[in-house]
Parts: structure tokens; sequence; C-alpha cells
């Protein structure tokens, strides 16, 4: 898995994930949200575009730092899942505590209201 950060607005990071997220690569999400969140309000979007696979291990990543998040008043959306992506995030029920958007700029302009 590879991942970079592209801010948008002042107060907005994109997260980019491309390739495959599973206990071999969650460190380096780990990693690239560490830094993300040390902002005093982390509002984060993950670009899932790339993404082509998630198991466990990378969806406890998310939810581990969604709480840390929350904790600080941010918060954590997802956007661009593709068909599994989507479906797993549903299957496991993540849909009900994540804001997933079919497009980054998508979740970026849901940030404005």
């Amino acid at each position: 898995m590879h991942a970079t950060v592209s801010d948008h607005r002042s107060d907005v990071a994109v997260l980019h994930l491309r390739g495959e997220l599973d206990a071999d690569t969650a460190g380096q999400l780990s990693a690239a949200l560490a830094g993300l969140l040390e902002r005093p309000v982390p509002r984060i979007v993950v670009d899932l575009t790339g993404l082509k696979f998630c198991d466990s291990v990378g969806l406890s990543a998310f939810i581990t730092s969604k709480q840390v998040i929350s904790a600080r008043g941010g918060w954590l959306s997802f956007a661009g899942a593709n068909p599994f992506l989507a479906q797993l995030m549903e299957t496991v029920g993540l849909s009900r505590y994540f804001a997933i958007f079919p497009e980054v700029d998508d979740a970026i302009a849901a940030a404005q209201i």
C-alpha cells in the first residue's frame, strides 16, 4: 500500500491510498494517520479510489483512528470506494459510523455544511 496526503482548504486533509491494505501494510496506514491525528481538529477524507483490497486489520486501523479524531472534535470520512470496498464497509457496519461519499470532492464539499 502507498499513502500520500494532500491538503484541501486549510482544515481538510485527503489521505490517498493505493494498493492493498492488509496486515502487512496496516503499519503504513497507521504512520500516515499519525501525523494527521496530531492536528488540533483532524478533518480527514480517505480517498479509496486506488485501494484495491482491505482486510479486517486495515478496517481496525480506521476505527481506532476515528476514536481519536472524534475525541478531538474532528471527523474522518471515506470517498471513492470500489464496489468490493463499499460492500465490505456496508457488511461490517462501517457505513453507520463513517460518512461514505462517491467522490473526494463530495466529501470535501460536505465538510463545508
